[in-house]
């Protein structure tokens, strides 16, 4: 999908809880937050959307940021009502995962796709849609499919998390374009970043 894309909603993804903050899955949860603290937002609770919720305002247009504060192979089911409420068209959203796929430090913006086996967009796609923006965030993989689910629940290396943590600063760098809904811009941008 190309063209002017306003996106109105960037829904990041995780498991809620203590324990799970710094492990792998939690990389959308990284994102937001990171948004969050440099935009200024504030999350708050709101249970009728299973979700800490908080908004920023951009050129007079005002931008969702939900994190689901359900577990993440359950995330459809805060994103769809949410979705609902606000009627905002999975055109206008923004998915922020992990991404075994990608290597540690780097990151692409995406259009559609299938889910890959991650939870968080497999729900997503059962009570939400199939095509949406994604931002994948490489977080690598332990090169044995049966151990991915152990990877993705335990934290990266610290030399791992330095990367993570870069590509997410450089992210942010893009995050003009995407609020203009030049993700074309966005996409090109980052790519260049990360060459």
């Amino acid at each position: 999908m190309a063209g002017n894309t306003p996106i109105q909603l960037i829904v990041g993804l995780g498991n809620p809880g203590d324990k799970y903050t710094a492990t792998r899955h939690n990389a959308g949860f990284w994102f937001l937050d990171l948004l969050a603290r440099h935009y200024q937002v504030s999350f708050r609770t709101e249970a009728k959307f299973k979700a800490e919720v908080g908004a920023l305002d951009h050129a007079g247009k005002r931008i969702w940021l939900l994190k689901p504060s359900t577990f993440m192979n359950l995330s459809g089911e805060s994103l769809a009502p949410f979705a609902k409420y606000y009627q905002i068209a999975p055109e206008n959203t923004l998915v922020v995962h992990d991404e075994l796929d990608l290597p540690p430090g780097t990151a692409r913006f995406k259009w559609a796709g299938g889910h890959g086996g991650h939870n968080g967009l497999r729900d997503i796609f059962k009570h939400f849609a199939k095509d949406f923006w994604r931002l994948r965030i490489g977080v690598g993989h332990p090169g044995n499919k049966d151990q991915v689910l152990s990877f993705v629940m335990r934290p990266p290396s610290k030399q791992e998390q330095l990367l993570i943590d870069d590509s997410l600063d450089r992210i942010l760098e893009t995050m003009i374009d995407v609020f203009n809904g030049d993700l074309e811009a966005a996409m090109r941008s980052l790519h260049k970043k990360q060459d």
